[in-house]
């Protein structure tokens, strides 16, 4: 038996046999090319099939695992669009003569172990993004892949795990994930935080002193780990699980039940979906509905946009799984970042403050009325509890034209003869204008729902999307708790009701500061809800709004995060 102690990095308890996971190594072939000109072609080439594949990772990414995760991958695809690294390949290729595997290796590498260079452990953890990237460049100019498949249930080990290999994996056969590299901040441990199994990263063990097969032991709260146990660890390590299990269980068994606080005060918790297997996941899970199902998929991966027809088939299936419930669909939510050209799209400087969601309303009127018509369509066809939100709303001019649209898309299939439900309208709060404007903006609206992700992002000036900088993007900054505070506000003044969609509401240890500063609804990954419900649960309203006010006065994230921290143990 021997006993490691590496970094935990995602809690829970794993027992089973070890799998090590060991990728195809491409061997960099040097020699000079005479003919430059057809080898940036093939370099040009490969990078675009990477992009293409890194497109369907995030698609995958976004329904099996959440949005936070797929953002990864979306980052990923900059580091193929940005200029001065395409500028270095481009030099090496035709100036220098390298071939391009040599090219790709160099340049890829060399930004890497500027990464690895800087002091902070965050920006260590992101040469591993950079070195995933250029495999996948190298991969696709050789045609090698990897071809180790996962037969069974298993503890995976490996040096490191990029995003590539943890969303290639099938998710029901991950029992853990252990890395030797990596830091809590890396993506193993964002990943299988959103997988929902427990792993180790850092861990001091060599993965060729060790055999296949070997029974395991993985903690994923205290980063211990046990390879060869003896039968009492084993029997220890089940009972700690069994536990663990009993604390789930108890959680998905009071699931349905309503999320009142001990002091009387009910808020409803909804999940965040993105297509039918969530909606499911959603219902299992305890959801009480959805408070963001993303309409996005509808649009990548194709030439010429959905019909009418398509789009009311997919909502009609999703909308039938939720019955009655609360269904919040958010409008489109695309920009220059994906590579949709049948709408007009264009590469950006900066896409997320560039032509996207409801900005594409002056010019793409169509596109919002055809999706506002397969909505009511499929909501007329179903018993859904139909709401529907715009997304980057910065101004009320945008309300007010997708009002007449909205009007006008019932206004027509009325004439038609076919059914029109009730539709609850709102915005999504997620540009600062919309959060100081919330007194103004809500009498036009029939909800806020807060987008945490993109208001952290904007408040802050952070791209959440550039490594170097995405870790100042905390939604604990006070900053964005004193607009959030501001929003729900100004929305019970007016009588209306605010939900939050971002990754802050499924967070455990802010929901007493949320309660506290008068959240309606929390809104989050399927697999989140029974805990948070439980979480709500135990803090009484009173309570909660004296935390709020002490964290709001609190002068930096890092303060208010170890002070809710500190709550949470009690």
């Amino acid at each position: 038996m021997q006993k490691f102690i590496g970094l935990p990095a995602s809690s829970g308890i794993a027992i089973g046999p070890a799998w090590i996971y060991q990728p195809v190594t491409v061997t960099i072939e040097r020699r000079a090319v005479a003919d430059a000109a057809a080898e940036w072609t093939r370099l040009q080439t490969a990078l675009s099939m990477a992009r293409t594949q890194l497109q369907a990772l995030e698609t995958r990414a976004r329904e099996n695992i959440g949005a936070s995760e797929a953002d990864i991958f979306a980052a990923h695809q900059m580091f193929l669009e940005d200029e001065e690294l395409l500028g270095t390949l481009k030099t090496a290729v035709l100036d220098q003569r390298q071939n391009a595997e040599a090219a790709a290796y160099d340049s890829f590498e060399h930004y890497a172990s500027a990464l690895e260079s800087l002091e902070e452990e965050y920006f260590k953890a992101r040469a591993a993004d950079v070195r995933d990237v250029s495999r996948r460049v190298l991969q696709c100019l050789t045609g090698k892949v990897d071809e180790a498949a996962l037969e069974q249930p298993s503890v995976i080990f490996a040096d490191d795990l990029t995003p590539s290999d943890t969303v290639a994996f099938d998710k029901d056969k991950i029992l853990g994930l252990v890395t030797v590299r990596g830091g809590p901040t890396s993506h193993t441990a964002i990943l299988a935080r959103g997988l929902g199994v427990p792993a180790i990263v850092s861990a001091p063990v060599r993965l060729g002193d060790f055999l296949p097969g070997t029974m395991v032991i993985l903690d994923g709260a205290t980063g211990e780990l046990t390879l060869g146990p003896t039968l009492a660890e084993l029997n220890r390590a089940r009972q700690r699980q069994a536990e663990w299990q009993t604390v789930r269980a108890a959680q998905l068994a009071a699931a349905t039940q309503a999320a009142t606080t001990p002091d009387g005060h009910t808020v409803e918790v909804v999940a965040n979906i993105g297509n039918v297997e969530d909606a499911r996941q959603a219902v299992e899970n305890g959801a009480e509905g959805v408070g963001l199902f993303r309409t996005e998929f509808l649009y990548l991966d194709r030439e010429t946009m959905p019909s009418e027809a398509d789009q009311t088939a997919i909502y009609r299936e999703v909308f039938k799984v939720m019955g009655r419930r609360i269904m919040v669909v958010r409008t489109l939510d695309i920009g220059g970042d994906k590579a949709v050209p049948y709408l007009g799209l264009q590469q950006e400087p900066n896409p997320f403050l560039g032509w996207r969601a409801i900005r594409m309303i002056r010019e793409r009127p169509d596109v919002l009325e055809s999706q506002f018509r397969a909505l009511l369509a499929a909501g007329g066809e179903t018993a859904v509890n139909l709401h529907i939100m715009l997304p980057m709303v910065s101004s009320l001019a945008e309300i007010l034209r997708a009002r007449e649209l909205l009007d006008a898309a019932r206004a027509s299939l009325q004439a038609e003869g076919k059914p029109v439900p009730a539709v609850h309208f709102g915005i999504m709060v997620e540009v600062p204008s919309a959060a100081v404007l919330a007194d103004l903006l809500a009498p036009h609206v029939d909800f806020f729902s807060i987008g945490t992700n993109d208001l952290t992002q904007y408040t802050l000036a952070v791209d959440r999307t550039n490594e170097r900088v995405a870790a100042l993007a905390s939604p604990y900054h006070p900053s964005v708790l004193r607009l959030i505070k501001m929003t729900i506000d100004a929305a019970d003044k007016h009588g209306k009701w605010v939900g939050m969609c971002g990754e802050l509401a499924g967070d455990e240890i802010a929901v007493p500061l949320l309660l506290g500063l008068g959240l309606d609804e929390f809104s989050m990954a399927p697999s989140s809800v029974p805990a948070v419900k439980a979480a709500i649960r135990r803090w009484p309203l009173t309570e909660c709004r004296a935390i709020a006010e002490h964290a709001l006065n609190l002068p930096q994230a890092i303060d208010v995060i170890e002070y809710l921290k500190g709550l949470s143990t009690r």
